[in-house]
């Protein structure tokens, strides 16, 4: 049986430990891209990558407060 396409299903987007650490990072208040990356010792495009598969399987929120996006959970 093939495997879930990571973009589609949860549990294999958030088998990737990066995805996991930015969930755990922003469960308790949202972040910027910027701040993520800060935080995780990422690339900022990285860490949209993998906000990027988290927001296709509903797992992260996204909001705009002035010229900042908000990631949250």
């Amino acid at each position: 049986m093939p495997r879930a396409s990571t973009t589609s299903d949860p549990f294999n987007a958030v088998a990737e430990p990066r995805r996991r650490h930015i969930l755990e990072f922003i469960a308790a208040e949202e972040r910027s891209v910027g701040e993520i990356a800060d935080a995780l010792e990422m690339e900022q495009p990285s860490v949209s990558k993998h906000l990027q598969v988290l927001l296709n399987v509903d797992l992260v929120t996204v909001r705009r407060d002035g010229r900042r996006t908000l990631y949250g959970t």
